[in-house]
């Protein structure tokens, strides 16, 4: 069974290490990632949950480098 749901990351419900790197992410910087999450999409399939957590989990410097922040500097943030 396939369920799509759709739900701005500002709301996700991270998993385990990706909702702790989530958190040090302001909303607006999570509407950002969305956004730019869409386009390497490029209206093709939409991303899973697991995929979604495991970008956030293990490509966290990515998301910071796309955001144009300094991945140090975020993992500082409380």
């Amino acid at each position: 069974m396939t369920m799509t749901i759709e739900k701005s990351l500002r709301d996700f419900d991270f998993w385990s290490a990706a909702a702790t790197n989530a958190a040090k992410l302001t909303s607006e910087e999570l509407d950002v990632l969305e956004s730019m999450m869409e386009e390497v999409r490029n209206g093709d399939e939409p991303w899973s949950i697991e995929e979604i957590n495991d970008f956030m989990r293990f490509d966290f410097e990515i998301v910071c480098e796309w955001l144009g922040l300094d991945y140090e500097e975020v993992m500082a943030r409380e």
